[in-house]
């Protein structure tokens, strides 16, 4: 079908075009929700403003990656393209030596915490948008990553557990909404869970402040800061974590009667919308069986739950336990059966132990939003040489994903098509960084300036074309106070 062969390239000289024309949107929605007063009111780095102002930089790191770029470098690019200046009103922007000197001002961890800050004010406002059945509950969730480096001379880095240099980030996420609400460099060296206790009651006071009748704190077995959970327990908030399967807990697991264990269904993965298909071949187990490689296969699942009282606790929580029955095999051969536990300590009495269960492994989720950060956004790249100047980065570069999600969340979902646009927002928020930028930024579009006016003439269609419009016209309009 390809059978174009008389190819030509010319240059034009009226047409001005821009590949990322969806920046424009970008654009409109840091400044409709105040988000570049709130930077320049909140940040003092800067002693002159000329030509750039604090909110200059910030946005202009955001918008690189929200145009495809991966590195500082990638500015110097943007900063050559004069219909890219032109479609943001710009004579001239930040370029990479700038960028990363810029970086390099943030010299204490509470000028990374005022940027912080603003950002979290201007969240608010989004949140307010939202339809009174967004702030029925909020569920928090922390976690750590590793952000390897090559570098020798990065200032702050150490060398973690798996024998790997870099740094050790905590990321606090609103699953609700996938938005990054609070990331912490540390050295590579520092356990998973520093210091998340204080970013979980910061997210907390957030969360109350923003509405939310509800708190859910959710993490893994590292999270599990049993000496806040009373206080926790006391200020209304529900929490869910994983616990080590510690001896004294398996012990209590393997000791309940057989009418403590209920069978595990777990719901399937997805509704088959047409007819049920024949599952292909397994090529792998295939490969297992014939060179009899050690295999472990699941059997059943069961669920049971007890009451234990932690040691830095005054009362006893409830422990909801998995037990997964496997048998270790070897090529053909069952070899023997072997019993695990998984432990979840909650203070919620009245979910039921399944629905607790899988509420606890929608954690999940949380892996892919962190795997976002790192392969779609880029912004555990540390690209500067100290530990704060790279976390001002994280946070700076982090700010186009939460560009994507407030872009989102302001789509209306009102009016005669309201189910259809409940969904199309639903599916733009759970939308993968490079699915949103090749959707609604990679729009190519003409750039003209007519008289006080920037005007983005589309030149190609797509699919999401119509949601777009949609949410630029309702950038239009004043948010709600």
């Amino acid at each position: 079908m390809f059978r174009g062969r008389n190819l030509h390239y010319q240059g034009s000289d009226r047409l001005r075009g821009l590949a990322a024309g969806g920046i424009g949107a970008m654009h409109l929605l840091a400044q409709r929700t105040g988000l570049t007063a709130a930077i320049d009111e909140s940040l003092q780095l800067l002693k002159v403003h000329q030509p750039y102002h604090e909110s200059d930089h910030v946005l202009n790191l955001a918008y690189n990656i929200l145009c495809g770029g991966k590195t500082l470098e990638d500015l110097e690019q943007r900063r050559q393209d004069e219909v890219y200046l032109d479609a943001l009103g710009a004579r001239v922007i930040p370029d990479p030596t700038t960028a990363g000197d810029f970086c390099r001002r943030f010299r204490a961890a509470a000028q990374v915490e005022e940027l912080m800050a603003a950002i979290d004010r201007v969240r608010l406002k989004v949140w307010r948008q939202q339809p009174a059945e967004f702030f029925a509950e909020a569920i928090v969730e922390a976690d750590g990553t590793l952000a390897p480096t090559s570098g020798e001379c990065k200032a702050g880095m150490g060398i973690s557990y798996h024998g790997v240099w870099g740094y050790h980030p905590l990321v606090v996420t609103l699953a609700n909404t996938g938005e990054p609400l609070y990331l912490v460099n540390r050295s590579g060296n520092r356990p998973s869970h520093e210091g998340a206790a204080e970013r979980f009651d910061q997210a907390i006071a957030l969360c109350r402040e923003g509405g939310f009748e509800r708190i859910l704190l959710r993490g893994d077995t590292d999270f599990s800061s049993t000496r806040h959970l009373d206080r926790w327990d006391g200020e209304g908030v529900r929490f869910l974590f994983g616990i080590d399967a510690m001896p004294k807990l398996v012990e209590i697991a393997a000791g309940l009667s057989g009418r403590a264990w209920k069978r595990l269904q777990r719901p399937a993965k997805y509704a088959v919308q047409t007819e049920t298909r024949a599952r292909p071949e397994n090529i792998k187990q295939q490969v297992v069986v014939e060179r009899g490689f050690r295999n472990l296969r699941l059997q059943s699942e069961e669920v049971a739950e007890f009451a234990y009282q932690p040691g830095a606790c005054r009362r006893p929580y409830r422990v909801v336990v998995v037990r997964k029955n496997l048998s270790v095999e070897a090529g053909e051969w069952v070899l023997f059966d072997d019993v695990r536990y998984l432990f979840y300590l909650t203070n919620d009495e009245d979910a039921p132990a399944e629905e607790l269960v899988f509420l606890a492994n929608d954690r999940c989720n949380q892996e892919n939003l962190i795997a976002q950060l790192k392969n779609g956004v880029h912004a555990l790249r540390m690209p500067v040489g100290t530990l704060v100047s790279n976390w001002a980065y994280m946070v700076m570069a982090s700010l186009a994903w939460t560009l994507k999600a407030w872009f989102a969340l302001l789509l209306p979902e009102s009016g005669r098509w309201g189910e259809q646009n409940a969904a199309e927002k639903r599916q733009v928020l759970r939308m993968e960084f490079r699915t949103f930028q090749q959707a609604f930024i990679a729009m190519p579009c003409q750039i003209i300036r007519a008289g006080r006016r920037i005007v983005y003439r589309l030149l190609a269609w797509n699919p999401w074309q119509r949601v777009f419009l949609r949410g630029v016209e309702a950038l239009r309009l004043p948010l709600r106070c």
